[in-house]
């Protein structure tokens, strides 16, 4: 274990800042949404990561009820010392798991199907769901799109749009990955990226 811990801490990531890993919060619970927003005002959530701040224009009037439910957890705290556990490079960075593998969330699920026309295009913020989930799903993990486009289909429920940070979306994005211990696609990141605080800002 000793070497595997030197070797970790001596990968450094371009726009980024050694963070050690947070502690697993499987199992924590959070109530459900259950407070509306207003669509007549404009709502902005900051993820301050160990590689940059980024802000994201939450799509309130096309997604009322994922909005509320991300903004729900923005602002219990639930985001703060989660990590983005998948990297996707000219793809997508995922993050919003307490498990840190891509299989956590709370008990509860939101569904919102999204925008018939929505495309994932680079910038665009959706929330994560299983294959198996029914199409705008969502609970708590969620995917910033780091490509120019990806083909996804229309039934991953819309967040926003990153306004701000674009560089820490590209420094996430090209963190050096592995593939997890039970094998898969090489998309868990060599050093830890966390997501240190979530903020919500009303205007």
């Amino acid at each position: 274990p000793g070497t595997a811990q030197s070797e970790t801490t001596a990968i450094k990531v371009p726009g980024c800042r050694s963070v050690p890993a947070p502690a697993s919060r499987a199992g924590e619970e959070v109530s459900k949404p259950t407070a509306q927003l207003d669509p007549a005002r404009s709502y902005t959530v900051r993820l301050a990561t160990n590689c940059g701040a980024i802000v994201i224009q939450l799509a309130v009037k096309e997604a009322p009820k994922t909005t509320a439910s991300f903004v729900h957890l923005v602002q219990t705290g639930y985001y703060n010392g989660l990590t983005f556990h998948r990297v996707v490079p000219g793809f997508v960075i995922q993050g919003g798991d307490p498990k840190g593998n891509g299989t956590g969330g709370p008990s509860w699920e939101v569904v919102e199907p999204p925008p018939a026309n929505l495309h994932y295009t680079k910038g665009v913020v959706a929330m994560a769901k299983s294959s198996s989930a029914p199409a705008g799903a969502s609970r708590s993990q969620f995917f910033i799109v780091a490509g120019p486009s990806t083909n996804l289909p229309p039934e991953y429920a819309l967040v926003g749009h990153v306004i701000s940070g674009e560089q820490a979306v590209e420094a996430i994005s090209h963190v050096p990955t592995e593939a997890a211990p039970g094998g898969g696609e090489a998309s868990k990141p060599r050093v830890p990226i966390v997501i240190e605080h979530a903020t919500l800002s009303v205007h």
